[in-house]
């Protein structure tokens, strides 16, 4: 076929008639080819309230290219013959970066251009003949030669995935994750780092890392290692179940060596006394495979516990698995397990629409920002004579209590979750249990209707508190209505898979990195059949400063700080294992090791606190930040970020206006200017939300007086434009009016505007466009109708 007569034909067509068969001429399956594929969800879009998942930003390969299931060696971009052969290139490379495949295609039916990253022959770039598309043999090999695999290890690499019979297969990123670690281990790497942000799936990419080895019999004998009693059983009962009989719990310090995969507590088999560390029971040798999950918590410090387990067993391969590598003075991941054979960030899953955005709204007390100093001599509550010095936002809830703070805090998060929904669930990060419990206190009387109900509504769960622990599970059901908010310290940071929490509030100096990553994690995970699509962090005391630090991956969508007559709501627009800290077994929510923090004989002494109840706390600052399209905050006001933005992109008035009138569909050059960082939405919030797009660009950027949408319809009104069309389309255009004062110019463009109310009732959507002579004819109408609402 030659060039001229392939130029009618579509993409699609391409495919069928040119590209696969030529695919399939060079030796490739069908089981080897994926067509059409999408590999990202595509990002959860929140404006205001209402949030959406933005499917035209999904990223789909036309082809990918498989040696084996799940193993990738190849992209093909097809266009269609109107397009030059390499027109696809650079969209398919951006593709394979993300997939981590070295070879690239792309045709548009006449040849391949072919971009071989691997480069074995020096040429890195290539136009090749249909016919002389390479086989998978040749692309397995150039993959082996890239990747250093020799016969042996290529045997390890290419072992079989676990099939799942429920259809469950790895998301493009888990694949690399997986493909990466087994291919540094196939090569002798025996220290491994693997980086996944919370809630993308770390336990099934072991599991896949695992069973892979294992079914190779590369691994014979493989210890997976948690800090928390409640991750072994998830793990157990859920990724690891097809280990079946193979597998086994350590627990109450016994052994039995009959098994090979091996879960457990690093607790159940360490202790202070040598005869408690049952671990030495096993031979040195007896693991060739150890996973540590979270391993931030401890397994790179010199002197944990974590450590006495991984140096005993040092002879086996070392996987660390965690969400946030830790870098300290005294403790190092890096150090002890080398850099990431692979990460995937916070801000890459929320990218993918893979996890929910996050809002924040920072919220200043007044005392926390000036501080209080008491007068000479005054005792508190108890009867303790106060300090005389001068206390500050890291002195309350820890060493002095203002309860009228408290009470000000749960007033907030009551009132904000009265915007949202009462029922939404809700985690409060407290300092200690002791702040968890007047928490609880604070929030029952704000919310006393709903607490009597349920006395479940808000629950204390801490590791020191059985009544809260019973119900952790409850709270983390998402078909379980009760507790809505629970209050805490450290005990839910980690290992708590709560899937439908839409509120996350800090009231906890977070001094770690880390854990702050570890308490933004509670809330990353998506489940739309809930109507979770985003959550909102409530900042009490400064911790999402930490959004400034070049160490933090994720931001977020909006940062709303209300003044003091401001609502909360932003405008529109475990179980009690130890919790393992830095230097081995730590405490549990603020407890000390070894004691409760309820009286002498019982570990340390507890911190002196005094309490405090008339001293008044009010709410205080009056700002709304917003992150640029880089993910930078803007600092300067909204109007002159707007006012730069937009000249940015059209140097005059003239220029935008020219570009308006010429643009077919207004709502895609809208769509245009807010994917360039415009904060439209933002915008109408400060300026008034009776203005449209146009009048807020022509406003801020260009300093025009603006025109309310109702305005500019009822212009169109009075110069009576459409006494040529015929009574049923005067009426649908007069509905048209009114719909672009109520929601704007977008509503109108769209085609099943004719399938609302009112204008359904007035036909058909056939019978409305015969109205005007057909569908050109109601396009023109459109068209004009547009021209007019923005005539000069």
């Amino acid at each position: 076929m030659n060039r001229l007569s392939k130029t009618p034909l579509s993409e699609r067509d391409i495919c069928t008639k040119f590209i696969t068969p030529a695919v399939v001429r060079a030796g490739w399956s069908q089981s080897q080819i994926r067509e059409e594929v999408t590999f990202t969800a595509g990002p959860i879009v929140v404006r205001g309230k209402l949030a959406s998942r933005d499917t035209s930003r999904r990223k789909r390969a036309d082809y990918i290219l498989y040696y084996k299931p799940n193993i990738p060696l190849a992209i093909i971009e097809a266009k269609d013959n109107d397009h030059a052969v390499g027109d696809g290139m650079q969209q398919a490379l951006s593709y394979a970066a993300s997939l981590q495949v070295p070879f690239v295609f792309s045709s548009n039916g006449d040849a391949f251009l072919f971009h071989d990253t691997t480069a074995t022959d020096g040429v890195v770039e290539q136009e090749i003949s249909l016919d002389a598309f390479p086989s998978p043999e040749d692309l397995w090999q150039r993959y082996r030669t890239w990747k250093g695999l020799d016969d042996t290890t290529q045997e390890v690499v290419a072992q079989d995935y676990y099939v799942d019979s429920g259809g469950k297969s790895p998301r493009y990123y888990q694949l690399n994750a997986i493909n990466r670690t087994i291919e540094a281990i196939a090569r002798g790497q025996d220290r491994i780092l693997l980086v996944m942000a919370t809630g993308t799936g770390k336990t099934y990419t072991a599991f896949q890392i695992i069973w892979r080895l294992w079914k190779a019999r590369a691994k014979r004998r493989i210890l997976f290692l948690v800090d928390r009693n409640i991750l072994v059983d998830q793990t157990r009962t859920n990724d690891f179940k097809p280990f079946g009989s193979a597998m086994t719990k350590i627990s109450d310090r016994r052994i039995d060596k009959s098994y090979e995969i091996y879960l457990s507590l690093y607790q159940a088999v360490t202790g202070s006394e040598e005869e408690r560390n049952v671990y030495r029971e096993f031979s040195p040798e007896f693991f060739d495979l150890v996973v540590v999950d979270e391993c931030h918590r401890g397994s790179a410090a010199d002197d944990s516990a974590w450590r006495e387990i991984l140096d005993y067993f040092s002879s086996a391969t070392h996987i660390g698995l965690t969400a946030t590598p830790k870098e300290t003075r005294e403790v190092s991941n890096l150090t002890y397990f080398g850099e990431p054979v692979y990460s995937y960030t916070l801000k890459q899953g929320i990218d993918d629409g893979f996890l929910a955005p996050y809002k924040v709204v920072r919220i200043d007390l007044d005392r926390d920002l000036q501080g209080w100093r008491p007068e000479t001599g005054k005792r508190d509550k108890h009867g303790q004579v106060i300090e005389d010095r001068i206390y500050n936002q890291r002195d309350f809830d820890r060493s002095l209590v203002l309860e009228q703070r408290t009470e000000r805090v749960a007033e907030r998060v009551t009132q904000y979750l009265k915007g949202i929904s009462r029922y939404a669930k809700t985690i409060v990060f407290c300092e200690d249990t002791d702040h968890a419990e007047r928490m609880r206190q604070a929030l029952v009387n704000q919310n006393a209707d709903l607490a009597a109900e349920n006395p479940r509504y808000v629950m204390r769960i801490t590791g020191n508190d059985p009544a809260g622990k019973a119900e952790l599970d409850n709270f983390i059901d998402p078909e379980s209505l009760f507790p809505v908010i629970a209050t805490t310290s450290q005990l839910m940071t980690t290992g708590v898979d709560a899937q439908t929490c839409q509120l996350i509030v800090l009231d906890q100096r977070i001094e770690s990195m880390p854990l702050f990553k570890q308490i933004i994690g509670r809330g990353t995970r998506l489940r739309e059949e809930y109507g979770k699509l985003y959550f909102t962090i409530m900042d009490f005391k400064k911790a999402t400063d930490r959004f400034a630090d070049p160490d933090f991956d994720g931001d977020p969508v909006v940062i709303y700080e209300p003044s003091p007559d401001d609502p909360p709501t932003p405008p529109d627009d475990d179980d009690g294992d130890e919790r393992q800290t830095g230097n081995g077994i730590g405490g549990v929510d603020g407890i000390p090791p070894g004691g409760n923090g309820s009286g002498p004989g019982l570990g340390p002494e507890p911190r002196k606190k005094y309490v405090v109840g008339d001293v008044t706390v009010s709410v205080i600052a009056e700002r709304v930040q917003y992150y640029d399209r880089d993910g930078g905050l803007i600092t300067e006001s909204l109007k002159d970020y707007t006012k730069r933005s937009v000249r940015r992109e059209f140097t005059s008035l003239d220029d935008f206006l020219k570009r308006w009138s010429g643009a077919g569909q207004k709502r895609v050059l809208i769509q245009e200017l807010e994917e360039r960082g415009v904060l439209l939405e933002a915008l109408a919030e400060e300026i008034g939300r009776e203005f449209g797009a146009f009048d807020l660009i022509c406003h801020v950027a260009f300093d025009q007086p603006p025109l309310t949408r109702r305005e500019r319809a009822e212009r169109v009104r009075k110069r009576d434009v459409f006494t040529k069309y015929g009574q049923q389309a005067r009426a649908v255009l007069d509905a048209l009016l009114d719909k672009f004062t109520d929601e704007g110019i977008q509503s109108i463009e769209n085609m099943n505007i004719l399938k609302l109310q009112p204008i359904s009732q007035m036909g058909t959507p056939m019978e409305i466009i015969r109205a005007f002579g057909g569908k050109e004819e109601y396009h023109d109408a459109l068209k004009t109708l547009e021209k007019e609402i923005y005539a000069a």
